[in-house]
């Protein structure tokens, strides 16, 4: 049974419900051991960072920033704040020092909490840039303070500042008073169209959405949910108090680069991720698949075939497999799938939601056909994450993006633009009262920039309306769905479309270069660097021979003509990835213009 409760209270009243029983599963910074709290001993360290924002002046509606990765503190910070009514704003823990301090001084930040030495030395670099900042707290002990900061503290001696309750009469005030109209966070965007602006999120957006998605997504408290998107991204942060709000065990992912060593030891039952750790699992699988004997190979790919007609040809479409079907997918969930599972850490899972870019059809198909539940859904910050989504033991089509959840209006345009109305809907941005104005219609419909269309009750993307490329031969491009069918190659780690007012389109690919690598040497192509690699001719034309095979659906003009292999991937550090690892075009398009130059060039 969910508790809908304010943000508040949520924890605290979880407390009383559950006591001793396990909350969080998390190692400490630097730890490889894993361990737990429990609902009241989260309840108590929560109240604790209340009493302590309140001992440092901290007022109603005020805004803090959390400058971190995914740990234990992160979310006592966060429910400590909601508990006094202050506003909390998430930084991504990638983010630069220009970032930051844009962030810090849009929203006015008197208190910055830190997760690592990185995320401190940025912010203590800044501080002088940033007015309004007065204090920092950190999150890891180990952290190193500059000699010459009399103004960061750790995160332990704040909450000393807690300890003993000595602001218990105005707290219980302020949870009495705290409403539904207030702002609970301010999430800044990535960016990939310009400069980040601050979507502003209230209380009664993620009441609403919470009990919107409690209805349509079966999460309970007998899950282990693993956190692995960073709290700073919506779809995270609106997943994570879900399952709180179910009584569901959280694993606190710190670390995302250890993501599948931590599901394997912690086996959760339940996780959010976007299509590119799944794309990443599909390639791993299928590599293993062609290193396998014939006689392996062939029994994989018949148990995929199995799979597939049973998870996609007949539950999928709401159908009953017939017994002989469902005899077989038994047999072979039981000797085959059951082991891709358990190499993953998943043997008890049960659902995936997954968002944030295109799934490519391949990959959803496959993750169905090994028994895991991917729920496909598409959402923005501005609606708290979730717009639509497949219902567990509901038809799907593999391709939709769900059906929107209870109490949500989607409506489509004229010109093919998804528009939304619903009490999950942003008021708006921070600051900004001309972005906010220009994104809603008159009729107080939000503009999500996004194309599809409504069919069988079931939402489909088409393009990014600002992401369509038009080539000078006047064809439009939707380059992200091109992306997503080419990323299913396991030899391709990264991949950017180019085509806007080009005579066709070409692409610049990270390979994945490990597999490059063997490629070179089984062909005996010599080689001394990545550089080499990348400009030799059999391997470009062996990369090609790939994505041909992949584009044969493709219009002629969407398909690809001319590609250039990269020697270094595509990085944060270049300003070329946001925070969320999509694509800045226009940065991409400035650093690899020679590149770019040279596929356009008369052969």
């Amino acid at each position: 049974m969910q508790t809908n409760s304010h943000l508040s209270v949520l924890v605290h009243d979880q407390a009383k419900k559950y006591g001793d029983r396990e909350a969080l599963i998390y190692r400490h910074f630097g730890s490889k051991k894993w361990v737990s709290s429990s609902w009241r001993e989260c309840s108590l360290t929560v109240s604790k960072v209340s009493a302590a924002l309140l001992q440092l002046g901290v007022g109603v509606q005020e805004n803090i920033g959390v400058f971190a990765q995914n740990c234990v503190q992160y979310i006592y910070t966060d429910f400590g704040a909601w508990g006094i009514r202050a506003v909390t704003i998430p930084f991504y823990a990638t983010s630069s020092e220009q970032q930051i301090q844009f962030m810090i001084n849009d929203a006015r930040v008197r208190l910055l909490f830190v997760g690592e030495q990185e995320q401190y030395d940025k912010a203590h670099r800044v501080f002088a840039l940033c007015p309004t900042l007065e204090r920092i707290v950190i999150f890891d002990r180990s952290v190193r303070i500059s000699t010459h900061d009399p103004y960061a503290l750790y995160f332990d001696d704040f909450v000393r500042l807690g300890e003993d309750n000595p602001h218990a009469e105005e707290l219980q005030g302020l949870y009495a008073a705290a409403s539904y109209d207030d702002m609970a966070n301010i999430l800044y965007t990535s960016g990939t169209t310009g400069d980040s602006k601050g979507v502003m999120l209230t209380h009664g957006q993620y009441h609403a959405a919470l009990e919107a998605n409690g209805r349509c997504v079966n999460v309970g408290e007998d899950d282990r949910v693993m956190n692995f998107l960073p709290y700073a991204h919506i779809f995270e942060k609106g997943w994570t108090l879900l399952s709180l709000s179910v009584g569901a065990r959280l694993i606190v992912n710190t670390y995302p680069l250890e993501v599948q060593d931590s599901m394997r030891e912690t086996h959760p039952t339940c996780m959010s991720a976007v299509p590119r750790f799944w794309e990443k699992v599909y390639a791993g699988v299928q590599e293993q698949i062609d290193r396998a004997n014939p006689v392996k190979r062939k029994l994989f790919r018949n148990a995929l075939a199995i799979g597939r007609r049973y998870n996609i040809d007949y539950l999928s479409r709401g159908l009953r497999p017939p017994l002989q079907l469902k005899l077989e997918y038994e047999m072979m969930n039981r000797t085959v799938f059951s082991l891709v599972r358990h190499e993953l850490g998943l043997e008890h899972a049960n659902i995936f939601p997954t968002a944030g870019a295109t799934v490519s059809a391949h990959v959803e198909e496959f993750v169905h056909s090994i028994g895991l539940n991917m729920i496909v859904g598409y959402g923005l910050t501005e609606s708290l994450a979730t717009v639509s989504c497949d219902r567990l033991g509901e038809p799907y089509t593999v391709g939709s993006v769900g059906r929107p959840i209870d109490g949500l209006e989607v409506r489509i345009s004229d010109e093919g633009e998804i528009l939304l109305k619903g009490p999950t809907i942003t008021r708006g941005y921070y600051n900004r009262p001309e972005l906010t104005r220009d994104a809603f219609t008159a009729d107080g419909f939000f503009r999500t920039g996004d194309a599809g269309y409504m069919k069988g009750g079931e939402l489909f993307l088409t393009e990014r309306i600002k992401d369509l490329f038009k080539t000078s031969n006047g064809k439009y491009i939707a380059p992200q769905a091109i992306e997503s069918r080419l990323l299913v190659d396991k030899f391709i780690d990264q991949i950017a479309i180019i085509a806007d007012q080009r005579k066709f389109v070409s692409a610049l690919i990270i390979p994945e270069y490990r597999l490059v690598e063997e490629f070179a040497r089984a062909n005996g192509i010599p080689f001394e660097s990545r550089e080499d690699l990348c400009a030799n001719a059999k391997v470009q034309q062996m990369m090609m021979d790939r994505i041909t095979t992949l584009q044969q659906q493709l219009a002629h003009y969407e398909q690809v003509k001319r590609i250039t292999l990269l020697p270094h991937h595509f990085s944060m550090e270049r300003g070329e990835l946001t925070n969320t690892l999509k694509l800045k075009r226009r940065v991409i398009n400035e650093n690899y213009k020679a590149e770019i130059d040279r596929m356009y060039e008369e052969s």
